[in-house]
C-alpha cells in the first residue's frame, strides 16, 4: 500500500467555495464534516475559508484574492497543510501549490488517506492501494517536477532513446494497478464462493451513511465485538455475523458507510464490499437521526445504492441515536414558521419517516431503546423470505 503516513494533516485549514448551486450554509455544513474527516485522518483544522462563486475557478478553484488571503493567514500562523473540500484537477492542484508554497490535498484524497490508515484484511488494503494508484495517476505531473527528461546519447542535445521520468512512473503505476485489479479478481471470486455458500440462509445488511451506529447496531444483534468507534469509517472491511431471533437463523452484514462525494475509484474498488448490499435479501438503512443534516445523508446513501441497482430490495429505516437527539421548542405565541429544526420526535414519526410504505423505526443501539419492536419487525420480514424461498419448512414458525 503506498505510505500516507507523511500526508498526515496536523494544523491545517480548510477551503471551500460556495456557488448558487451550493449555498453558502450547505458549503459550511460540508466543511464541518470536512473538518471531521480531518480530525479522524489524525489531525485537525484550525481555520476555514469559503468564498462566494458563480463558477469554481479552473485553474485555482477560488479567485486569486481569496488565494492571497488564504497564503497571508498559512505564514503568519506557520501552517504548512490546506485541504479543499472538493476533488482538484491535477492543474488545480499544481497552480494552488505553487501559489501557496505549501502542501495541499482535497476531499478524495483525505478519504483515500483515511482508508488507508484503517484497511485491516488484506482485501481491503488491495482496495485501498488500487484506489490510491488510480488517483495518483494524473497526478505524477507535479510529483516530479523538478526532474528533466532523462537523455540518451547523441550530439547537439538532442534527445535520444531515454524516456521522462513521468512515463516511467507512469508505466510502473499502469503495471500496479493491472497487477492490484487481478489480485482482487482472484479475491472477488474467492468472495463470491463464500457467498454462494452462504445461499442457503436470508441475507441481510446494514446500509447507511458513515458514522451512523452501523457497527453498534451489529454487535447488539449478533453479540458480537465489530469494532466501532465514533470517526467516520471506522469499518472498512465487510463483517458477516449469524444471528438468531427466536427460531429464525440469517446473515446479517456490516458494510463500509456512504458519504458525500464519495470518491467514484472506491466506489469501483469496494466492488467485492458493495456485492455483499447487492446480493442481501434485506436492507436495513441505518440513519444518525441525531444528526442535523440527516435527510440529505438519506439522500446520499439512497442515490449510492441506485447506483449499484439496488434500491428495489426490501427495506427497513432505522433512525438510530434518538437517546442524542435535540431540537429547539418553539414558545406558544412565537409565530415564526416552524423549522426541522423545531420538530420533536414525535413530529419526525408523525412525518414520512415514520408513516410511509417504508417500516420505520427510531431506536437508540447504544441504550438499546425499542429495539425489541425493530427486531419483531426483521424476524417477520426474513419469515415472509424464508417461507417463499423454502415453503416445506413452513413448520418451523
Amino acid at each position: 500500500m503506498i505510505d500516507t503516513t507523511s500526508i498526515n494533516p496536523d494544523k491545517c485549514v480548510m477551503v471551500g467555495v460556495s456557488t448558487p448551486d451550493c449555498p453558502y450554509e450547505k458549503t459550511k455544513e460540508y466543511l464541518d464534516e470536512l473538518a471531521f474527516l480531518i480530525e479522524t485522518s489524525g489531525g485537525f483544522a484550525v481555520k476555514s475559508f469559503i468564498q462566494r462563486l458563480q463558477f469554481r475557478d479552473p485553474r485555482t478553484f477560488v479567485g486569486s484574492g481569496k488565494l492571497d488571503e488564504i497564503k497571508e493567514y498559512l505564514c503568519a500562523e506557520d501552517i504548512e497543510f490546506v485541504v479543499f473540500d472538493d476533488e482538484l484537477s491535477p492543474s488545480q492542484m499544481r497552480n494552488i501549490e505553487k501559489e501557496l508554497d505549501r502542501k495541499v490535498m482535497d476531499r478524495t484524497g483525505l478519504i483515500l488517506n483515511i482508508f488507508a490508515q484503517r484497511a485491516r484484511t488484506s482485501h481491503a488494503r488491495t482496495q485501498v492501494e488500487l484506489a490510491q494508484y488510480q488517483y495518483l495517476l494524473p497526478r505524477l505531473t507535479r510529483m516530479w517536477t523538478h526532474l528533466d527528461r532523462q537523455r540518451g546519447g547523441g550530439s547537439m542535445n538532442m534527445r535520444g532513446p531515454g524516456e521522462t521520468q513521468i512515463e516511467t512512473d507512469r508505466r510502473i503505476v499502469l503495471d500496479k494497478i493491472s497487477v492490484l485489479k487481478e489480485k482482487l479478481k482472484s479475491i472477488d471470486k474467492q468472495k463470491s464462493v463464500q457467498r454462494k455458500n452462504r445461499e442457503s440462509l436470508i441475507r441481510v445488511a446494514l446500509v447507511g451513511y458513515t458514522n451512523v451506529g452501523k457497527s453498534t447496531l451489529m454487535n447488539l444483534l449478533a453479540k458480537s465485538e465489530v469494532f466501532a468507534e465514533n470517526k467516520l469509517f471506522a469499518t472498512l472491511d465487510t463483517t458477516v455475523r449469524k444471528v438468531v431471533i427466536e427460531n429464525l437463523p440469517f446473515l446479517l452484514t456490516d458494510t463500509v458507510g456512504f458519504i458525500r462525494k464519495l470518491p467514484h475509484g472506491l466506489i469501483e474498488s469496494f466492488k467485492s464490499t458493495l456485492d455483499e448490499v447487492r446480493e442481501a435479501d434485506v436492507l436495513i438503512h441505518v440513519v444518525d437521526v441525531s444528526h442535523p443534516g440527516f435527510e440529505e445523508q438519506i439522500d446520499v446513501v439512497n442515490q449510492t445504492l441506485t447506483e449499484i441497482k439496488v434500491n428495489d430490495k426490501p427495506t427497513i429505516m432505522v433512525f438510530n441515536k434518538i437517546d442524542a437527539y435535540t431540537y429547539i421548542k418553539k414558545d406558544e405565541d412565537d409565530l415564526t414558521p416552524v423549522l426541522r429544526e423545531n420538530w420533536s420526535l414525535e413530529d419526525l414519526k408523525a412525518s414520512w419517516m415514520g408513516q410511509g410504505d417504508i417500516p420505520s423505526f427510531f431506536i437508540s443501539a447504544k441504550q438499546k431503546i425499542n429495539i425489541e419492536e425493530f427486531k419483531s419487525e426483521m424476524y417477520d420480514n426474513i419469515k415472509r423470505l424464508h417461507a417463499i424461498r423454502y415453503p416445506y419448512n413452513n413448520f418451523l414458525y
